[in-house]
């Protein structure tokens, strides 16, 4: 087989076709769950003006982010589910490894500013305006989208460059490393390479972040207020619970070697970094957040009016 190959099978949820509907509508569910409350943190800080600053700026691009993620993959596994198919063409497979690799190096970066972000806002207040102005936090967010895009490119070339001996891919969707496993040639030891080192990157990315909570969690025990300790707190760790769970399974899937046969544990680790992180980002930086709730208040009564 070679690269002139029109389609791809991925892998079946079951050999049961009732319990294969299932795990699609647990998948819908969990899909219908992250696009609201990504959808609600985006009207509420477009619609009220209050949340024109730069820690909801960086907020709504992560929720654009979220939003696609889980859709370059969950609905085409639900269509598969539901109609009982397990085919994907060859340009569909390119353009999900291509989406995919775009919004989830989007969503690691934009975590890391709003790391920085945080950090400048509790550490250095007097010069919070200045540093994180309107120009500033623009030009962050281009940045974050154009090297995500060349990234994305970078890993999609390297993946599809190589002629494949198979077209049986041990996944549910399109991933990167079931696709290098059926490599034919020596050319998916650059494609490794590449993973690797973006995988050096995002390790990078998550000691910067912990380095930055540290100097956070150092300023806030500072405040004389336990309301404010607790509510800093209470921020900062399950974000860093979900960016830690995302690296490690992601580390997992994508590090680890590749089986031959089919595997359950491989299907639960791809959720846990591809799905589950979109679906808990609203809930930790906007559901529990006071500002949010008040504007979606204040949208529900003006629209109720």
């Amino acid at each position: 087989m070679d690269n002139d190959t029109t389609e791809f099978f991925l892998l079946e949820f079951s050999n049961i076709w009732e319990l294969q509907l299932l795990y699609a509508m647990i998948l819908l569910f969990i899909y219908l769950i992250t696009l609201a409350g990504n959808l609600l943190i985006i009207s509420a800080v477009v619609l009220d003006s209050c949340l024109h600053i730069p820690m909801y700026f960086f907020l709504t691009n992560l929720a654009f982010q979220d939003i696609g993620s889980v859709s370059v993959i969950v609905p085409k596994a639900v269509f598969n589910s539901v109609m009982n198919i397990n085919s994907i063409s060859y340009p569909e497979c390119m353009t999900q490894v291509f989406l995919f690799v775009f919004f989830v190096d989007s969503d690691i970066s934009l975590l890391t500013v709003m790391a920085y972000d945080r950090y400048v806002a509790i550490c250095n207040p007097l010069r919070y305006e200045m540093i994180m102005n309107r120009k500033v936090c623009t030009k962050i967010v281009s940045s974050v989208w154009i090297v995500s895009f060349l990234n994305a490119v970078l890993n999609t070339m390297g993946t599809f460059i190589t002629p494949f001996c198979s077209n049986i891919i041990n996944q549910f969707y399109c991933e990167i490393p079931p696709l290098l496993k059926l490599a034919c040639s020596d050319l998916y030891v650059i494609e490794n390479g590449i993973v690797v080192f973006i995988f050096t990157l995002t390790f990078g990315c998550f000691a910067f972040i912990i380095v930055t909570y540290i100097q956070i969690f150092t300023a806030v025990s500072k405040i004389p207020s336990d309301q404010g300790r607790k509510k800093a707190f209470s921020t900062c760790f399950p974000h860093l619970t979900v960016f830690s769970l995302f690296l490690f399974t992601a580390s997992l899937a994508y590090l680890r070697p590749q089986s031959d046969q089919p595997s359950n544990i491989d299907i639960i680790v791809t959720i846990i970094y591809c799905i589950f992180p979109p679906m808990l980002n609203p809930v930790i930086y906007s559901m529990r957040n006071k500002d949010i709730k008040v504007a979606l208040l204040r949208i529900l009564v003006k629209r109720h009016l």
